[in-house]
């Protein structure tokens, strides 16, 4: 059984925050992920850009972070253990930008920059923003997969 954690820094948690905790726990069935403790949060460019600068040494804002943690902890519960792969930061300002660029519903984008993130702690990455790069291709899929599934209403 996979656990989210939706938060929210510097902007209000949404009302739709209950389909975003859904929505994550079903791409990771869809990777065929179980005892994961995802962690979720939504800011905005100004928190992000922070997190940016000081991790990545770029100081602007992004639409998606990804922070791994890749720790396995025991489940005093039932002895198993849990798998934290780590964060998955969202500017939903950058969101709103990404959705008009693209000419893509805002839910798409943040379906699409959801799955990103949890590409990443799941261990892809890519060179490039080509579509044909491999994980792309996958968060590509994943999206078809899901879709008819919505976060924003």
């Amino acid at each position: 059984m996979n656990r989210v954690a939706v938060r929210a820094e510097e902007v209000p948690l949404p009302s739709w925050e209950n389909r975003l905790h859904a929505y994550s726990l079903r791409v990771l069935d869809c990777l065929h992920r179980d005892g994961w403790d995802l962690s979720v949060l939504l800011c905005n460019n100004a928190y992000i850009r922070s997190l940016n600068a000081r991790f990545r040494n770029k100081d602007e804002a992004t639409d998606v972070l990804s922070f791994t943690l890749g720790a396995a902890i025991p489940d005093d519960d039932t002895g198993k253990s849990r798998y934290l792969p780590g964060d998955v930061v969202i500017s939903l300002e950058f969101l709103a930008e990404n959705s008009a660029y693209f000419h893509v519903s805002p839910d798409e984008e943040l379906r699409r920059l959801l799955i990103h993130g949890i590409l990443h702690l799941d261990g892809y990455d890519h060179d490039t923003n080509d579509q044909t790069e491999p994980m792309l291709q996958l968060q590509e899929r994943l999206l078809a997969e899901l879709a008819g599934e919505y976060i924003l209403l």
